[in-house]
């Protein structure tokens, strides 16, 4: 799966990672609903870092369609819930 950071790039990610993404999207969606600004800020760094240490890079010249798009590390509540669907982040 090709995923995209805005503001960052692209990775590649293998399908075994996403259960362990699905959890902390899971999280995020809670914080999200709850209004809980420092949770959802501590959980959406650490879904990206997540991603970044388990994704593998690919080129900036890279022109892959991106499958999944992740809001960028500073994004607001309202950005992100500009991206969500009905499973939050990351499907499934």
């Amino acid at each position: 799966m090709i995923v995209r950071i805005m503001g960052e790039g692209q990775v590649r990610l293998a399908d075994s990672h996403l259960a362990d993404l699905d959890k902390l999207d899971d999280e995020l969606l809670a914080e999200m609903e709850n209004g809980d600004g420092p949770g959802f800020r501590r959980t959406l760094a650490a879904l990206l870092s997540r991603v970044r240490e388990v994704g593998e890079p690919l080129p900036d010249n890279s022109l892959e369609p991106s499958e999944l798009i992740l809001p960028a590390a500073d994004a607001t509540l309202e950005e992100v819930r500009d991206l969500l669907s009905d499973d939050g982040l990351i499907p499934g």
